[in-house]
């Protein structure tokens, strides 16, 4: 069963699912890649998981750095999973590139290259916006590129972490 709650944030609603354990889904309504079958097949509960989430989401939106992660379940791939495991280790308030996270993808695979491209397509579908900091991806030359939850979220959840723009 799909649970699903809505939280209010300065940069609009999000939608947060779970499989009643663990954190599976966190997107700004109506973003690119909005789950609108899971929210159409689901329980609005209220849970731990998301105590723990909006507790999270309210200590990041207030320009505070969490000191916990709540606990996530990520349904996909191996190859999304091994990006998603990246973008946890950005820190807060810094960035990689496509390029950089594909060359750490290629080194811990053992091959010469990985895409860029692809890792963008990985990046652009994270089923857990902000806590796995997907907006902490930019582009080769340091450029803001796309961002599923929208560009001008991109740069407010950066701003937030002062990341220079």
């Amino acid at each position: 069963m799909n649970n699903i709650f809505h939280y209010i944030s300065p940069l609009g609603g999000i939608t947060l699912a779970s499989d009643g354990e663990a954190l599976t889904g966190l997107w700004f309504d109506g973003q690119k890649h909005y789950p609108n079958k899971l929210v159409e097949e689901r329980t609005k509960a209220e849970m731990p998981i998301f105590t723990q989430t909006c507790t999270w989401l309210d200590i990041y939106l207030s320009g505070k750095v969490p000191d916990y992660t709540p606990p996530i379940s990520i349904h996909t791939t191996p190859f999304r999973k091994a990006v998603y495991d990246i973008l946890l280790t950005i820190p807060y308030g810094q960035t990689m590139t496509y390029g950089g996270i594909a060359r750490i993808l290629a080194e811990r695979q053992g091959v010469e290259r990985m895409s860029a491209q692809a890792v963008g397509g990985a990046v652009g579908h994270n089923p857990i916006g902000i806590i796995i900091p997907c907006h902490r991806v930019v582009g080769t030359d340091g450029r803001l590129t796309g961002y599923a939850g929208g560009l001008d979220k991109k740069i407010a959840l950066l701003k937030l972490e002062k990341y220079e723009i």
